[in-house]
């Protein structure tokens, strides 16, 4: 494994959680190609048919691991810190907020192509990548704030008890 993918947490459950981001940037990797070709190259509409197929699935391979980590988040991880930090303003809100950011966009995007993309035009195709290239880029904001700035509180302000509790409660597969 690369030095830079090297874990930094200590406690369990926020390793499991930094983990976790790690597969799905991993994942997010696996389709954000098709975004930037779109960006940097000239497609053709045809070609941009093709790419925006591939895109699509690599999308809906992708959003079934990013719901479990997210539910395990908000189900299990959020609550308890907020019961530290609290829930009406702070780091937390703005992280959820985020959540239904990301879902949005990628939402959006998938809407936008349910049909396929046979009958879409290039610039509707354009427009639909858009919506993944978002999704990206709040994803990545999104896991390093919280890699930043989430983990690193729960790890020095929860409990011992709390944190073994929530590690057990997270000690399950995304994929």
């Amino acid at each position: 494994m690369p030095e830079h993918a090297q874990l930094q947490f200590k406690t369990p459950a926020m390793r499991i959680l930094e983990n976790e981001h790690r597969y799905l940037s991993y994942l997010m990797g696996q389709w954000h190609g098709v975004v930037l070709r779109f960006e940097q190259e000239n497609v053709t509409l045809e070609d941009g048919r093709t790419r925006l197929q591939e895109l699509r699935e690599a999308i809906l391979a992708f959003i079934e691991p990013l719901k479990k980590h997210t539910a395990k988040e908000e189900e299990h991880f959020f609550p308890l810190l907020g019961s530290y930090i609290g829930f009406e303003q702070g780091p937390l809100v703005g992280i959820q907020e985020e959540h239904r950011e990301i879902d949005g966009y990628i939402g959006h995007f998938l809407h936008r192509t349910n049909d396929g993309a046979a009958a879409m035009s290039l610039e509707e195709i354009r427009e639909a990548v858009r919506d993944a290239g978002e999704a990206f880029e709040v994803l990545t904001v999104h896991f390093v704030k919280e890699e930043t700035v989430i983990f690193p509180m729960a790890e020095g302000q929860m409990h011992a008890r709390d944190k073994e509790k929530l590690s057990s409660k997270l000690n399950t597969l995304i994929s």
